[in-house]
């Protein structure tokens, strides 16, 4: 299942108003640590299916949430819940780690 993109403009319908916690990836073309956690959050999203969604957003091409929500370095994954941050992990990690980090804050 392909990760959705959303944008400074769906940004609060998408992940604010979600009715599933939500897990956004801020990450940008040129970083390599956010091309290699890009397939397993696509994996991720497979095996969650309706009990997470999991987004990614692109920090140079919708630059007012990275800045709202203070990213400093890609990629960074925030968990939302009920429209807010129930947890941030910065940096790539393996798989399990991040499926582990998941079902803990979601």
């Amino acid at each position: 299942m392909a990760v959705e993109k959303v944008s400074d403009q769906s940004f609060d319908a998408d992940v604010l108003q979600s009715s599933t916690p939500v897990v956004v990836d801020f990450w940008a073309e040129w970083c390599g640590p956010c091309r290699m956690v890009a397939p397993v959050l696509d994996e991720l999203s497979g095996e969650l299916g309706d009990k997470v969604k999991i987004v990614k957003l692109n920090v140079d091409e919708n630059p007012v949430t990275a800045s709202k929500y203070g990213i400093m370095s890609i990629p960074t994954l925030l968990l939302f819940k009920d429209g807010k941050i129930a947890s941030r992990q910065v940096g790539a990690a393996a798989k399990a780690k991040l499926a582990s980090w998941i079902g803990s804050a979601a």
